[in-house]
């Protein structure tokens, strides 16, 4: 892991309708990292990754990528930007009607110029890199959840991202199936040395993978803390925190126990 900076986030505050959602997030990805959006639910950890993605345009604020702003350049530069992006959404979002190698093909396709055997070749390496090279010519509705969560990460790898960006990818996996994913995860930013940031609230996979995050609170809707989540959770004297991280529940009086 570089101490270099990926992504910098300054004073973020994303929304709907003029509904904030959360408010002045600063968050710095460095280059290699594991970076977890941590916090309990509706507390807005997917809303603040489609606004590092360039899903969710910020109602004030400002998002680098190597020193690069996003949202101040024109239609081509950002389309540049998000070509170095690879996004798993929490359902794995395959297309149904397509193979699991169309699937992977697709961004392929789509945004290269690419020769179809150069494709096929390539689709066969990253079904390779996630373990599906035997799942090719199945349809996503004959796949387990985990099976469809890593033809997800495929199709996310397919134009070699710098950065890669999971929505709750242990959601709804058993907890084998999720220490596999967990693996995987880390086996991908050892091999690629990409940068992966991760929103979840599952203990295990954050204390097990990342190096690095911010902690989000629902009420404040603002970021309370950042850190590892193991130092999180061994140091941080913030009631909230620590009764997510412990899995307590706070009293009235908002203290944990």
């Amino acid at each position: 892991m570089s101490d270099a900076v990926k992504i910098e986030a300054n004073g973020l505050t994303l929304g709907y309708g003029g509904v904030t959602v959360q408010r002045n997030v600063s968050l710095r990805i460095r280059t290699g990292s594991i970076f977890a959006l941590m916090g309990g639910s509706g507390s807005g950890k997917s809303t603040v990754l489609k606004g590092l993605v360039g899903l969710l345009r910020p109602e004030a604020g400002t998002v680098r990528v190597d020193g690069e702003a996003y949202w101040p350049g024109t239609s081509a530069q950002r389309t540049a930007l998000n070509r170095r992006f690879g996004v798993l959404f929490q359902s794995g979002a395959l297309w149904s009607s397509l193979t699991v190698a169309q699937n992977v093909a697709l961004p392929l396709r789509l945004f290269t110029r690419r020769r179809a055997a150069a494709i096929a070749d390539l689709v066969r390496f990253k079904l390779a890199l996630v373990g599906m090279e035997d799942a090719a010519d199945r349809m996503p509705s004959e796949l387990s959840g985990g099976m469809r969560k890593r033809a997800g990460i495929a199709r996310a790898l397919a134009l070699d991202p710098d950065v890669l960006f999971f929505d709750e990818p242990s959601a709804g996996l058993d907890p084998v199936t999720s220490r596999r994913l967990d693996d995987l995860i880390l086996e991908l930013r050892e091999g690629l040395g990409t940068t992966i940031v991760l929103v979840s609230h599952e203990l295990p996979s954050l204390f097990a993978i990342a190096d690095d995050g911010a902690f989000l609170d629902g009420d404040t809707r603002t970021v309370i803390a950042t850190g590892a989540p193991s130092a999180l959770r061994d140091g941080s004297t913030d009631p909230t925190v620590r009764a997510f991280m412990h899995r307590e529940r706070i009293d009235a009086d908002g203290r944990a126990g």
